[in-house]
């Protein structure tokens, strides 16, 4: 299959993303909550599925939570509490890059977590996603792959591309060499989590724009299918002529010239 042309990808976004103000009207006026989990390889394209969803939400409705490596006092606590602080409220949508499976992902992969404590875990990530969903969450789960050749290419532009420098970290040079316990890692973690009350859905994102559309058509499908009209607002005409900013105080910096 061909990979996607922006024109194309933005003609097919758009009404999604429509769809998908809607979703956050009908979320507010019900006051139900929408928590949306991203896990995958590493230069899958999560932050930028993420994206797609969150472009034109309200950033106070809409958050997206992408923790940083715990604290000490953090990796002291019970393992799911610094998540738990995070879980959306009534008619709001959080996103998460990456969440509490990352004690399944990397955590399992690179040592950071023992044996024990993966095992423990698995255990109790179906109880705990049980009462998420018992209490009214909306819950979805989804996991980017792409091959191997593609997250090598990936990585090296992170490499290459001043603006996406950022991106690359000595986890993700060490990754690397791990693709193939990733995947045992991952279907250790689908065996153990894959529940009827919180599933998991694996999305192709060898082509990124595909792979972003496929995966919100699944959310979109999946969700309540309830309708709330956007408010009426009056929109009168001014009274006088629209007037020019003015500076009477400060000046404002200069603009570039071309």
């Amino acid at each position: 299959m061909k990979p996607l042309k922006r024109k194309a990808y933005e003609a097919a976004l758009e009404p999604m993303q429509i769809e998908l103000a809607a979703v956050a009207r009908w979320l507010q006026h019900s006051g139900r909550r929408l928590l949306v989990l991203f896990e995958g390889r590493d230069t899958a394209g999560k932050g930028g599925a993420i994206e797609s969803i969150s472009e034109h939400l309200n950033p106070r409705q809409c958050r997206v939570v992408a923790l940083p490596k715990p604290s000490d006092r953090e990796a002291g606590q019970w393992y799911f509490q610094r998540y738990v602080t995070h879980l959306p409220s009534a008619g709001e949508i959080a996103l998460f890059d990456r969440s509490w499976y990352n004690r399944a992902g990397v955590e399992s992969v690179m040592g950071y977590a023992t044996p024990s404590q993966v095992d423990t875990f698995l255990a109790q990530a179906p109880a705990f996603e049980q009462q998420l969903v018992d209490d009214g969450i909306l819950l979805f789960k989804y996991w980017l792959g792409c091959d191997q050749a593609q997250q090598e290419a990936r990585f090296s532009e992170r490499l290459h591309d001043p603006l996406k420098r950022w991106k690359l970290s000595p986890v993700d040079v060490a990754a690397r060499t791990r693709y193939d316990d990733y995947t045992r890692a991952r279907d250790t973690m689908l065996r153990a989590t894959h529940t009827s009350h919180a599933p998991w859905t694996l999305v192709d994102f060898n082509d990124q724009r595909r792979g972003r559309l496929t995966l919100l058509r699944d959310l979109l499908d999946r969700l309540p299918d309830s309708h709330v009209d956007a408010p009426s607002l009056r929109f009168p005409k001014l009274k006088l002529k629209p007037r020019p900013e003015r500076y009477d105080v400060l000046p404002p910096l200069a603009p570039l010239e071309d």
